[in-house]
């Protein structure tokens, strides 16, 4: 029987993050051959992983990483099956070294075939669930390149990496600001004008059926009824539409008695209110129309115009589960 040193297990463990039994034994049946130990250790993954592969890996990190220059940057999720597990300091490391690797690809397929320590990252995740025995998993990756590029991690949750289109003063807390939007309020476009009009059209009709619903309930219980909108979003407001509100809101001011010479201070309000009630399309899916949420004041476009000329050229958010 080959004997098998301390220093031998020390070694492949520190290879593999193997546990020291499951090291010694694959040392055992590889007869102290060190890499034959490590295709053991890959085999054992194997087999653990096709027996957890219908297991859901909803557990785990979400991390960033941004190149020197801030050209480019990558946001993945390194999932597992526990949350025990994600919190695990070498689980986190892992997910680092991980990321490391990522920046340097533009497509999932490219980063799982590349190279980590001798290994496919494809074989390094087989290998680890092996050694952890969950089930481990890329189950988000996105990649941005712009002029200047920053990001966001909210707890190891939620990651966001923001573009602009040019490197401009304070660009860093800007991005940061803007992915920290991202990540809180979840955007999953730029602006009302990249919505699809069919998806516009059946997510009105949708909204609305919801709140009728609801309002039939709350007049039965003799409750406030909420506001049932005409439209959901600006793509839907043409300027027959705007010009139609204002009438209908001087129509309003009129049959209030409001004297017409203070109109002009009071419709602007109207119709922003107007533009606002039909508007909660955008200001849920859509990052410049949301409202800024560390100044209400302002919606995300008017904060992003304050740091001059530059607009934000694209984003992406990945998050557990």
């Amino acid at each position: 029987m080959t004997k098998i040193s301390a220093a031998d297990v020390k070694n492949l463990r520190e290879a593999t993050g193997a546990g020291m039994m499951d090291c010694k034994n694959a040392l055992v049946e590889a007869e102290g051959n060190f890499d034959k130990a490590i295709e053991v250790l890959r085999k054992k993954g194997q087999k653990v992983a096709a027996k957890r592969a219908d297991r859901e890996s909803t557990e785990g990190v979400a991390i960033t990483r941004i190149n020197a220059d801030n050209t480019a940057g990558i946001a993945i999720v390194l999932a597992c099956e526990t949350d025990f597990v994600g919190k695990n300091d070498s689980f986190v490391a892992l997910a680092g070294q991980l990321a490391d690797i990522a920046l340097n690809f533009n497509t999932k397929e490219e980063f799982l075939a590349a190279d980590f320590d001798g290994m496919t990252v494809a074989d390094k995740l087989v290998e680890q669930t092996g050694v952890i025995g969950e089930k481990l998993d890329i189950t988000a990756f996105e990649r941005i390149e712009a002029a200047y590029v920053g990001s966001y991690t909210h707890i190891g949750k939620i990651a966001a990496i923001v573009g602009l289109t040019n490197a401009v003063d304070k660009a860093d807390v800007l991005t940061k600001d803007l992915a920290m939007q991202i990540a809180s309020m979840g955007a999953t476009t730029l602006s009302y004008k990249d919505f699809d009009p069919a998806y516009i059209a059946s997510e009105t009709e949708a909204r609305i059926a919801v709140i009728e619903k609801d309002n039939i309930e709350l007049g039965r219980l003799g409750k406030t009824l909420k506001n049932v909108p005409q439209f959901i979003s600006m793509a839907q407001l043409t300027e027959d539409v705007l010009a139609k509100a204002e009438e209908a809101a001087k129509a309003e001011l009129k049959a209030e008695g409001k004297p017409e010479q203070i109109w002009d201070r009071i419709l602007p309000g109207k119709m922003e209110r107007f533009i606002s009630d039909n508007t909660t399309l955008d200001q849920e899916q859509c990052l410049l129309d949301q409202v800024f949420i560390k100044d209400e004041k302002k919606n995300v476009a008017q904060y992003v115009k304050t740091y001059g000329d530059v607009a934000v050229s694209g984003f992406k958010r990945v998050t557990l589960g």
